[in-house]
């Protein structure tokens, strides 16, 4: 009597050919509502820094390395945080860092002087620094292949949005409350999210078959994203291989490395120019003539502009790929803020060119992050996107204090945005040779290697 035996089950294929379902969308947007408290509380201070230089009686001088702190510590927790989850896992992480960041939110509010929030941010920033790369990664994994750019880039979106409407709840806030209330909501919000991940945010499927862990809650998970899916998780694989060792050095082998640099140059000159533009353009327009609320509407724009092409640019990136949107994308950016500086540029091509900047290079980041999570197998997948959002970090430390140095000599703004310019003209050039790194990619690979 011949014996029936079970047929092997490619996770990522069954997951890659599913429809979207309620599972996959219940992920989404628990993971989208950390990403906008991320960027909720990273752009928090910026709206109360002046209530506490205010009430604390401190110059903007010594106020200005909390501001670092901050970002420093997300590049320490984009590094150390995305080469955890790809050792533990996403899920136990992401649990960890809200949890984390709700508590160091809250003392945020607590805090007297200048000494302690300077020490409570940088914790504050090394938990946030751990949201954005796990989250990404597991919404990619859970992804049918069909949508999979288009929803990480929506949900990777979610950090503009709380940065673009974190200004508006501050300034309802603040004025009734004072300028802890802003914190103490930045930190119930998080709180909550934490709670029903507790029990809402499944573990990477992925993950989980090629470490050979849990695989009956693996096999429970599948079966509610395709129900006509194997129970028997014995039988479930990924075409991929465990590896030993630091993450990071896995990022340079097996022919990644030349993309990992590029990737690393693309994330530290966009972030840079990012950070740049957010800092500096209100200041810019109101030393310009324009009076306070239409330069703080001016930086607003270029936020707004890039929440719209978080959520657009998937859409062409799905056709016509990751070199050609994005290349466009900086080059868009390279262009219109070269422009901003223009002498005699009325209200509305200001507000235009802005707008085009923020499109390219802020919307562009959402592109750059999806990328980094197509680009990297499943166990060096966090890895990859942390350790680029990190390089890029130490651009966004350096492009505010290098506008500040040029602004202190007395630049133009025509030359000082025409220096800002350069940035965005280099990640274009440097997404053209990506061309050849993501083509090389997708060559076949020989069974023997497969296996």
């Amino acid at each position: 009597m011949e014996m029936k035996t079970s047929q092997r089950v490619d996770i990522s294929e069954v997951i890659g050919n599913s429809n979207f379902g309620g599972f996959q969308l219940g992920l989404c947007i628990l993971c989208g509502l950390c990403l906008i408290m991320d960027g909720f509380d990273v752009q928090a201070m910026g709206y109360v820094a002046p209530a506490i230089l205010k009430e604390w009686h401190v110059p903007n001088a010594q106020f200005g390395p909390v501001f670092g702190a901050g970002l420093f510590g997300i590049l320490v927790g984009s590094l150390l945080f995305s080469m955890l989850a790809d050792k533990i896992g996403r899920r136990p992480v992401l649990i960890a860092v809200t949890l984390c960041f709700s508590v160091l939110t809250f003392l945020t509010a607590r805090a007297a002087n200048v000494q302690q929030m300077l020490a409570i941010r940088f914790l504050a920033g090394t938990a946030l620094g751990g949201i954005m790369p796990n989250a990404v990664a597991l919404v990619g994994e859970y992804s049918p292949r069909k949508l999979r750019v288009t929803i990480m880039m929506i949900v990777g979106n979610g950090f503009t949005a709380g940065a673009a409407f974190g200004g508006f709840i501050a300034a309802w806030l603040i004025p009734r409350f004072g300028w802890r209330s802003v914190f103490y909501f930045g930190s119930a919000a998080p709180l909550i999210i934490a709670a029903i991940m507790i029990f809402a945010l499944p573990e990477s499927l992925q993950f989980l078959v090629l470490h050979r862990k849990h695989l009956e809650q693996a096999a429970r998970w599948l079966k509610r994203i395709d129900p006509a899916a194997s129970g028997d998780a014995s039988q479930y694989f990924v075409e991929e291989t465990k590896r030993k060792g630091v993450p990071w050095v896995h990022l340079f082998h097996e022919g990644r490395g030349v993309g990992t640099v590029l990737l690393w140059i693309i994330n530290f000159m966009n972030l840079l120019n990012l950070y740049f533009l957010a800092s500096w353009l209100p200041t810019v327009a109101n030393q310009s003539g324009y009076g306070m609320g239409t330069s703080v509407l001016v930086g607003t724009m270029e936020q707004l502009a890039g929440m719209i092409g978080g959520f657009t640019l998937g859409w062409f990136v799905q056709r016509w790929g990751f070199v050609r949107v994005l290349t466009t994308c900086f080059a868009l950016g390279c262009v219109n803020i070269a422009l901003i500086g223009r002498p005699g540029l009325s209200l509305a091509m200001l507000f235009t060119v802005v707008f085009l900047a923020g499109f390219g290079v802020v919307g562009g980041q959402t592109a750059v992050n999806a990328l980094s999570a197509t680009y990297y197998p499943t166990d060096l997948r966090s890895t990859g996107i942390g350790a680029g959002l990190g390089i890029g970090r130490i651009g966004a430390i350096i492009g505010p204090v290098v506008g500040g140095v040029l602004m202190s000599r007395h630049l133009p703004s025509q030359k000082l945005f025409l220096v800002a310019a350069v940035p965005a003209l280099i990640s274009a050039i440097v997404m053209v040779a990506m061309h050849w790194v993501l083509s090389a990619q997708k060559q076949p690979v020989p069974k023997t290697a497969a296996a």
